[in-house]
């Protein structure tokens, strides 16, 4: 479901029990492309650098608290510098989308945004495999 960070916290233990219950294997993976998409007052989609990253930072925790293994990330990105997704070290803001906004489909993380995910993502699992939470059985 397309959740966002925000609404991600609750349910999804709820469902890792469930499927630890019925013993099924599954391979979890966050999108936390869709859930974020906001439409500016100009009527551009856009979506903000911050709440992606604060989707994956909870799927993290939550996994990491129910000793599960978070098991990817769908990202939509370019190695463009486009404008099309705001916030981030790039510190692109609304005013900055008409500048470089490329994309036919859906707005995707420029590569420096991209980038910036893929370290602190990198991080956040390193200090889980210091605690001993990712590379478990579960």
């Amino acid at each position: 479901p397309r959740r966002g960070a925000e609404k991600l916290r609750v349910p999804l233990p709820r469902l890792i029990q469930s499927i630890e219950d019925a013993g099924l294997n599954v391979l979890w993976v966050a999108d936390p492309m869709h859930g974020n998409t906001v439409v500016t007052e100009t009527g551009v989609k856009t979506r903000p650098f911050e709440r992606i990253r604060d989707e994956v930072m909870a799927f993290f925790e939550v996994h990491e608290q129910m000793g599960t293994h978070p098991g990817g990330v769908h990202l939509e990105m370019t190695g463009q510098d486009v404008t099309e997704c705001t916030g981030g070290t790039a510190e692109v803001t609304i005013g900055d989308l008409e500048l470089r906004y490329l994309t036919q489909c859906d707005p995707r993380l420029n590569a420096s945004q991209a980038l910036e995910l893929a370290f602190l993502m990198s991080d956040a699992l390193g200090k889980m495999r210091g605690r001993g939470a990712v590379g478990g059985n579960r």
